[in-house]
């Protein structure tokens, strides 16, 4: 008998998304990535993002069956599922998926051993829990955003990478794997409420720590790390782009200095009375040449300097391209699966999963004939 093909470490758990934006289907894809068998399930009409669904690569590596949760057998047909699941994820607001039918103690009557994830911006409870909200908000209110940016101007919008997704889609994926593991040696499933503004706050954990110890202040652009250093940040070159610096240690130090044709500031890394004086000449020096020089200049040396690219640069970079950091996929240019694996390697073995286009593979592997009601076959 041929053997099941390995896709990844999660090659065999089944994973059940019930549709929405944002962390919710970028933590299912984290999981289909590393081989689970994830179902997405679509309603009528999309989730309301304004993309292609072809373009949307967060649903790759998925399979997509269409149920109108509204209507008097949605539920359970989404029941079914998650009776023969693993691992369930829900992005509603707070008491939505019950009230649809679908809520933890319904499908964890069906499936005692059920991982349910709950993904949300404030969590299941709390004064806010029932309130709207996007990535900036959350990471305000927890602290992070305000470190981010240049003293006397507004904090900058980090895209909503802080946020969503590492506050949010990583926390979501290691409380289901840890859940996963647990209800796999007792038999028992639980309810993972994974918040970003509890993940988000989580991601500081150091600086807090810094911060009791007085090692760390609490403004903008005044630490080691905030942009308050001058040799760790980024400079603008002459052709109007920028090289990043992170040139921490004494010796990493003593070579930026050395490559940048800096002399007699050795001994300002550790003088916060030359930082400014340190500043305006790494500033000038870089002003002096284009990135792409400057980038020759450090690219054989441990100076920890790298030019800055855009998100259409870096694919062609040299180390990302020779270890595969990207890959093409359906003529998309796109991230590979990561992290990487000895054993079970991982790779993007499909495009989007297209709204409803899986409805009658998922019937016949899952064994739940129900999901055709209403498909033609």
């Amino acid at each position: 008998m041929a053997k099941t093909p390995l896709h990844g470490p999660l090659t065999g758990v089944r994973v059940v998304e019930l549709a929405g934006i944002g962390p919710g289907p970028f933590a299912a894809m984290l999981l289909a990535d590393l081989g689970a068998d994830v179902v997405r399930v679509d309603r009528p009409g999309g989730p309301g993002l304004a993309i292609d669904p072809a373009y949307d690569v967060t649903n790759r590596n998925k399979r997509s069956v269409l149920v109108d949760l509204k209507s008097p057998d949605g539920a359970a047909r989404v029941l079914d599922l998650a009776a023969r699941a693993d691992i369930l994820i829900e992005g509603y607001r707070p008491g939505v998926a019950e009230r649809l039918g679908v809520g933890p103690e319904d499908c964890r009557a069906r499936n005692p051993r059920l991982v349910y994830g709950r993904m949300t911006g404030w969590g299941q409870d709390g004064p806010l829990a029932q309130r709207a909200g996007h990535d900036i908000g959350y990471i305000a209110l927890t602290g992070t955003l305000g470190m981010i940016g240049a003293p006397g101007e507004p904090p900058p919008a980090p895209a909503n990478l802080l946020g969503d997704y590492a506050g949010g889609s990583l926390y979501l994926v290691v409380g289901v794997l840890a859940a996963l593991h647990h209800a796999r040696a007792t038999g028992t499933g639980q309810v993972v409420d994974a918040a970003i503004v509890d993940g988000t706050s989580h991601l500081a954990a150091m600086i807090h720590g810094m911060l009791a110890a007085g090692g760390w202040q609490d403004q903008r652009a005044a630490n080691l790390l905030d942009g308050g250093c001058p040799y760790y940040g980024t400079y603008e070159t002459a052709d109007g782009k920028y090289m990043a610096v992170g040139a921490l240690e004494p010796q990493f130090y003593d070579t930026f200095l050395d490559l940048l044709g800096l002399d007699g500031y050795a001994d300002a890394r550790k003088d916060w009375a030359r930082w400014g004086e340190l500043r305006e000449a790494v500033t000038a020096r870089f002003k002096s040449r284009t990135r792409e020089e400057w980038t020759a200049v450090f690219e054989d040396s441990d100076a920890c300097v790298a030019p800055v690219l855009t998100l259409r640069e870096a694919p062609h970079h040299p180390h990302l391209a020779a270890r595969g950091t990207f890959t093409d996929h359906g003529g998309i240019t796109q991230p590979a699966p990561a992290p990487r694996f000895s054993a079970t390697p991982t790779s993007v073995r499909s495009g989007p999963a297209q709204p409803g286009a899986d409805t009658a593979d998922v019937a016949r592997d899952w064994d739940a004939p129900d999901l055709m009601k209403g498909h033609e076959s």
